[in-house]
């Protein structure tokens, strides 16, 4: 890295970033702690886990980490909304999101802040852009659903299983009859893999339309405020716990406290000290009431981190360090209850004829199970159903001809490569188009001439749907694939129609999905479909630089334009002091980019050198003023939330009883008041998560020194390859950095994907 500094101001000294050889990965944490709030939207996959305890050091009962313990590297954990990182820490949420309601609030004893509970009511008289989303997402899943119940039979498993292989099998299927599994079921090691059967071919599918969730009836919201009342929970989370349990749900959670963990922000000591307000001597930690809401609960962080199942080893684990005294008994007593849904997947061939095949037991919710299946269903069909292909050898020549070849032959097709890359996509669809093909460009964030993956779900662009609601066009090309989480592929690849064409591309190294899944590691590591690899580096120093990275190399690169500047920095007010010189006067002054150009980046939310106290610091000297809308200002830069795992930048134009006017890639948006807390957040610095399929003329990442544990090198990667023409480095981890680069790797995510793919694959090639 350059340490040419002469686009900084006189006192900036530099470092040299010394090179550092890679070395195997640090130990990972645990996948079923969250972050200190389990609610918070802003948690974040870059910052993920750095402060919560591995596998075997998960906080037993009453030994909860407190909740806004804020910092780089806590992942967020005190951000509860929209707006923030989100795939190790925000749930449905783990996504992005702003500073908002719900935030570290205890439940149990009322302390806490108040206005916990989101604004209900009041919503606009037409549906906005998230609501359509997630109603459309909503009705495809419920389409899914549906076409999973039409299957002719059960998927066929273990003919040939014997020992532990063949008693997992019969636990399997007693839960499947509604019987209890037998004791032996979690006795010993995972057993027993699924064999899948091809796909019948799929009905009909429905024309989605969106329709708004149904709101709790003000009776059952008073209802269960009355009893969080005589629990001592904070009755401002009455409409969130009645949402959550629906009908009848303040007797259900008189019946059982524990079911308060349906809410996001609640943790297990909170709802055991409800419980035991409720209940009395009663609640115990081995009451059966408790250890179904932990499984589900652990479920259900391990989703916030990306994971779709956990392995049950782990899972066991995981109740043990929370107080059941039973953890085999309480995962029999889940499975058999049909709460949580096992599966078991084949780890290689056995070591010789007479021994069984090595298995690993997977435990999982039913939503992430059926939109893995149903995503697997979806690949295998594209890939076996395209129409012939075009003549396109003329077209398969320059800038993406192998990837055009290899469309040509091929239903689905994974391409990857870094920013420059993305040319051979853009030649693919010119080529399609001279077919007279009809084609869509999708990715995460709006690309020059195409659409948000989320805007075409919802209908509010593309092209449309036909009438059996499915994509109209013949060619979809999705671009920052690595940022489909599993729900929000399993609705794109169904609506693809028979006959037509996916590409799915993006760089396997930047960050993950914020939400459950690694859809597009996954289908690289499956090799079910063809990859085209792009020999396209990208350019200049930036590109030298962002290269090594993704290998493990921080190298020093030859800057002579000053594309790249370390700025070293003693503390966190340090580093706040020079990226304000930095985006307000040094960079527009050595480069000609004005400050609305620059755009910094850091690890987390909270602490000194976060994202709260940039934007405050950033605010104060670009655009002064007394925050008189909502803490808004017209002319703020702010990042706007429509949709978890969604964080788009707009500019505040000003506000009204309607609430919130923003102008959105030069489009109007209205957020209404009761919104606004929840979705829209400074944005002059964002977290690297927020950042993906994003990039500006110049870059500023910060690195303050609390910021050591919360780096890894695909956070690096990222926030290093945002930058287009200029990248300065405000330094203050040391030798955090290039360690980092060289031996922290993404946190794994469990999954069941690949395997899917392959027995579909292996499946598709066998004689029927």
């Amino acid at each position: 890295m350059s340490t040419d500094r002469s686009a900084e101001p006189a006192a900036a000294e530099e470092t040299e970033a010394t090179p550092v050889p890679p070395t195997p990965a640090a130990a990972e944490d645990s996948p079923v702690h969250p972050p200190a709030d389990p609610a918070a939207g802003e948690a974040g996959a870059d910052s993920a886990g750095a402060d919560e305890p591995a596998a075997g050091e998960a906080e037993p009962q009453g030994a909860e980490p407190a909740a806004g313990e804020d910092g780089p590297q806590d992942a967020g954990a005190a951000e509860p909304a929209a707006g923030e990182d989100g795939a190790d820490g925000a749930g449905a949420a783990g996504e992005d999101g702003a500073d908002g309601a719900g935030a570290d609030e205890p439940v149990a004893g009322g302390a806490g802040a108040e206005g916990a509970e989101p604004a209900a009511g009041g919503a606009a008289p037409e549906l906005s852009e998230a609501q359509a989303e997630l109603a459309a997402q909503k009705v495809e899943r419920e389409r899914i659903a549906r076409r999973k119940a039409e299957r002719e039979a059960p998927v066929e498993a273990g003919a040939k299983l014997s020992g532990t292989a063949a008693d997992l099998l019969a636990a399997v299927r007693a839960v499947e009859s509604g019987e209890k599994p037998p004791s032996v079921y979690f006795d010993e090691a995972p057993a027993a893999p699924r064999k899948a059967a091809p796909a019948p071919p799929p009905p009909p599918r429905p024309k989605p339309a969106p329709a708004p969730a149904a709101a709790p009836a003000a009776a059952d919201t008073e209802a269960v405020r009355a009893v969080l009342a005589r629990g001592g929970a904070l009755e401002a989370l009455a409409a969130q716990a009645a949402a959550a349990l629906g009908e009848g749900a303040a007797g259900r959670l008189l019946e059982n406290p524990w079911l308060l963990l349906s809410v996001p922000a609640v943790r297990p000591t909170q709802a055991d000290g409800f419980a035991r307000a409720l209940l009395g001597p009663e609640a115990a930690p081995g009451d059966g009431r408790r250890t179904g809401a932990l499984v589900g609960w652990l479920l259900v962080q391990a989703g916030l981190k990306g994971h779709t199942a956990l392995e049950a080893p782990v899972l066991r684990s995981a109740l043990a360090q929370y107080a059941v005294p039973d953890p085999d008994e309480a995962l029999e007593a889940a499975i058999g209850d049909g709460s949580v849904l096992v599966f078991h997947e084949p780890l290689g061939p056995p070591a010789a004829e007479d021994e069984e095949q090595p298995v690993r037991v997977l435990v999982g919710l039913e939503g992430a199970a059926m939109a893995e299946e149903s995503l697997a269903d979806a690949l295998a069909r594209i890939a076996s159903t395209f129409d012939a292909p075009a003549d396109w050898e003329k077209a398969a020549t320059g800038p993406g001809a192998e990837l055009i070849r290899a469309v040509a032959g091929h239903g689905l097709v994974a391409h990857t490569g870094g920013e420059a890359a993305r040319a051979e996509p853009l030649a693919l669809l010119a080529a399609a188009r001279e077919f007279g093909l009809r084609v869509c460009l999708a990715a995460h964030v709006p690309p020059a001439g195409g659409v948000t993956v989320a805007g075409l779900l919802s209908g509010a662009q593309g092209p449309g749907r036909d009438a059996d609601g499915q994509f109209a066009l013949d060619l979809l090309v999705v671009l920052d694939a690595p940022q489909l989480d599993v729900d929000t592929a399993a609705a794109l690849v169904e609506s693809v129609p028979d006959g037509a064409r996916l590409v799915l591309s993006g760089d396997p190294g930047v960050l993950g999905s914020a939400g459950a899944g690694r859809v597009f590691a996954d289908l690289l590591a499956a090799r079910t479909c063809p990859q085209v690899v792009s020999r396209v580096p990208d350019p200049g120093p930036l590109g030298e630089l962002v290269s090594g990275v993704g290998i493990g190399e921080l190298n020093q690169v030859d800057a002579p334009g000053k594309e790249v500047v370390i700025v070293p920095v003693r503390d966190a007010g340090e580093a706040v002091h020079r990226t304000v010189q930095l985006v307000a006067e040094s960079v527009p002054r050595a480069f000609g980019i004005p400050a609305d150009s620059v755009q910094v980046i850091t690890p987390g939310h909270g602490g000194p050198a976060g994202t709260r106290a940039l934007n405050a610091a950033l605010k104060e000297r670009l655009n002064p003023g007394p925050g008189r809308f909502g803490g808004f200002d017209p002319g703020d830069r702010v990042v706007h939330v429509p949709s978890p795992g969604r964080a788009l930048p707009a500019r505040v134009v000003s506000a009204d009883a309607e609430g919130l006017r923003l102008e959105r890639g030069g489009a109007p948006v209205v957020v209404p008041k009761e919104l606004v807390e929840s979705q829209v957040r400074h944005g002059w610095a964002v977290t690297a998560h927020q950042a993906v399929g994003a990039r500006w003329p110049a870059v500023v990442v910060v690195l303050p020194g609390d910021a050591a544990q919360a780096l890894s090198r695909d956070w690096v990667y990222t926030a290093f390859g945002r930058a287009e023409r200029h990248l300065s480095v405000v330094h203050g981890v040391d030798q955090a950095l290039p360690r980092a680069v060289a031996e922290v790797l993404p946190k794994p995510r469990t999954t069941r994907l690949t395997g899917l793919l392959t027995a579909l694959a292996t499946a598709a090639e066998q004689p029927e």
